[in-house]
């Protein structure tokens, strides 16, 4: 069987296996995710023995600690993964929800209920991790997944997926409700973004260069997010000790994450008195410091910024700083060089605030706080698929109704138009 013959009868595999998982109660699903926490912690040897396999491999051909480390599953880190599947059965199922229910005045009564999108492609790299997490999150919405992992996190993808259907089948998970792509052939990513006739959503999660790489060959609708430059800005009324301890946590609590600060924004009038402030925080820290002509003016040893520093995403403890005139700038920046990801404003002024929170075009738009909060367990939402910045049809953070669409149940007794 050819690779695209493969990847089409997996296509049609987890279609039919869609259409009957609209059929399990929350009960039923519950059950079944339970089942699969009970299978990772029984199988935690195998996944451990398969782990090491991928973890000699990436060592082999010089893979970096940092890469190592996200690559590896320890005892907490299986804990931690039971554990995300077990909260994931806790939550809320949407499907079925009534978001509105109506009746005409010629008696028919229509409702807008959630139903599951039907067939969702999950495309990640390497932590394994995510195997377990995206694949509960579409079977508590009733979703059939296919997985597609990196190729350095093979072994360990496999078994996870395994124990997870080996523990679904056992409560009465639909066969071919969860598969993974076993090959680490490219074009089996492909061949899998093209079933549009199979696949009602594609789910990349990794870096910029694999989520360009769907899009471009995608005839599936893609949810994803290319990049997270993210943005606070120091407005001239704000509370500057404040707006140290949110920068701080923006920029400094974990840079490598997509809702990290990646450029600070200082209104010219709060200059004088903020940016020493952030030069102190930047030596303590360990922050590189790159700046606009105003800013080394202020601070000489801060390196100078390119334009190409206003769109980037360091991903890293490198910060551009930008002195701007006003509120106006600042947005007029933000919307010239974000990512609609999330944005902040540290402010005392009602308008500017308002002006801020409409005018932005992101995801996630803040006033007194750090976009760190930008994730589905700190907004409340239980787990997350990952975040988005497309507007149709999520956007942000990515939980259990964003795995859901809608349909509208209409009741008559008879009537004709």
């Amino acid at each position: 069987m050819t690779l695209h013959d493969t990847i089409r009868l997996i296509g049609d595999q987890a279609l039919d296996a869609s259409r009957k998982m609209v059929n399990l109660s929350t009960k039923r699903k519950n059950t079944i995710l339970n089942a699969m926490a009970d299978a990772l912690d029984q199988q935690r040897d195998l996944l451990k023995e398969a782990n090491a396999q991928d973890l000699a491999q990436a060592t082999a051909i010089g893979l970096s600690a940092s890469m190592l480390d996200r690559l590896t599953l320890t005892d907490a880190r299986i804990d931690n993964m039971i554990k995300g599947v077990r909260e994931v059965a806790r939550l809320p199922d949407p499907v079925g929800k009534k978001l509105w229910k109506r009746t005409r005045p010629n008696g028919l009564v229509i409702e807008k209920k959630r139903v599951p999108l039907g067939v969702i492609a999950i495309i990640y790299e390497s932590r394994p991790n995510v195997t377990a997490d995206a694949a509960v999150l579409c079977i508590k919405t009733s979703n059939a997944v296919i997985l597609r992992g990196g190729k350095e996190a093979l072994h360990s993808n496999l078994a996870i997926a395994r124990a997870l259907r080996e523990g679904g089948a056992s409560a009465g998970l639909p066969k071919h409700a969860l598969q993974l792509i076993e090959t680490i052939d490219r074009e089996a990513v492909r061949e899998l973004v093209q079933l549009d006739d199979r696949v009602d959503v594609v789910i990349p999660r990794g870096g910029e260069s694999l989520i360009r790489a769907v899009v471009e060959n995608a005839r599936v609708p893609v949810l994803k997010h290319y990049r997270g430059v993210c943005h606070v800005f120091v407005d001239a009324t704000g509370d500057l000790k404040q707006a140290i301890n949110i920068v701080e946590n923006a920029k400094c609590q974990r840079p490598g994450v997509c809702n990290a600060m990646e450029t600070l924004l200082v209104h010219q009038d709060a200059a004088a008195a903020f940016l020493p402030m952030l030069a102190a925080l930047a030596v303590r820290r360990k922050v590189e410091l790159r700046g606009c002509a105003a800013t080394r003016k202020l601070l000489p040893s801060c390196k100078p910024a390119t334009e190409e520093d206003w769109s980037t995403e360091y991903l890293d403890l490198i910060l551009s700083v930008r002195v701007v005139k006003d509120v106006k700038a600042a947005i007029s920046h933000i919307n010239t060089y974000g990512s609609h990801h999330s944005d902040a404003i540290v402010t005392a002024d009602a308008s500017s605030a308002k002006r801020f929170l409409k005018e932005v075009d992101s995801a996630a738009v803040y006033v007194n706080a750090s976009t760190r909060f930008t994730d589905g367990g700190e907004f409340g939402m239980g787990a997350e698929m990952g975040i988005s910045t497309d507007k149709l049809h999520a956007r942000g953070p990515m939980g259990l109704e964003e795995l859901t669409t809608y349909k509208y149940v209409v009741t008559g007794n008879g009537q004709i138009r």
